[in-house]
């Protein structure tokens, strides 16, 4: 399967219509989009290193969750950020696909990945910017908010998070991978206890008993990286032939 055809699969499994309107996704880069597809590489992020992982290691194609090119890119260098990524990409004849806010939102996708991780059952999307982005659902068993916040750091592999307890319980739960802190009264009305994100914000949390919810904040990477080994399987379902590899781009260090 050559890069245009793994594209074309992509987009209909992952209709840009799911987008935010904001965003912007797709085929980032692509020096020849009739080279075959046999080495794929999944990353949140088109870091340098991934981008010298996947050269030396001899990979097509690199997939990522966060797009290569957001805002527009005005001149093309190679001293240093985005242009200079590409620049590299170009000459090593490898191409870039992402997908973002679509993949969010699509069955399947990253906040799909969370309910799953977390066996939610009676799982509902709930409608964030025009698209049905938020997922919640009902955990086997309510918990205090402490013992949840212990088992969002087993699940997720994060070994810091913030919260702020609103009831202390946690039963019905919100989820919103990556930057989620303009949600939080749609999880509130979608009747959910609590709301698991990524990035929810400083006052956001200080005022979580007036949203009438707990809050948990776990990390943008953390929250999304579950989710790219479903990502994979969408590649699979084109052409199981591809072989598919997973390259940690996270860099942000705790002390």
């Amino acid at each position: 399967m050559t890069v245009y055809e793994l594209n074309k699969y992509m987009n209909q499994r992952i209709p840009r219509e799911l987008s935010c309107s904001w965003d912007n996704d797709g085929l980032m880069c692509c020096p020849d989009g009739t080279r075959e597809v046999k080495n794929a590489l999944f990353c949140m992020d088109v870091t340098p290193e991934a981008i010298d992982y996947a050269i030396v290691n001899g990979y097509d194609l690199i997939i990522s969750h966060h797009p290569l090119i957001f805002k527009g890119v005005k001149s093309v260098s190679g001293d240093f950020g985005i242009p200079s990524r590409i620049i590299k990409l170009i000459k090593n004849d490898i191409s870039v696909m992402s997908f973002h806010t679509r993949f969010d939102a699509v069955d399947g996708g990253v906040n799909d990945a969370l309910a799953e991780l977390f066996e939610l059952s009676e799982v509902e999307k709930v409608e964030c910017d025009g698209i049905e982005l938020m997922r919640v659902g009902t955990l086997n068993e309510e918990m205090d908010i402490e013992h949840f916040v212990t088992l969002v750091c087993e699940k997720l592999g994060c070994e810091h998070l913030n919260f702020a307890s609103n009831s202390g319980k946690v039963h019905r739960l919100a989820l919103v991978g990556g930057g989620g802190g303009s949600y939080i009264k749609d999880a509130y009305n979608a009747g959910a206890d609590t709301y698991l994100s990524g990035e929810i914000g400083y006052h956001n949390l200080t005022d979580c008993k007036d949203y009438h919810i707990n809050l948990v904040e776990a990390g943008h990477y953390f929250t999304e990286n579950p989710s790219l080994k479903n990502l994979a399987k969408f590649v699979l379902e084109a052409d199981n032939t591809i072989k598919c590899d997973f390259f940690e781009t996270n860099i942000i260090n705790h002390i």
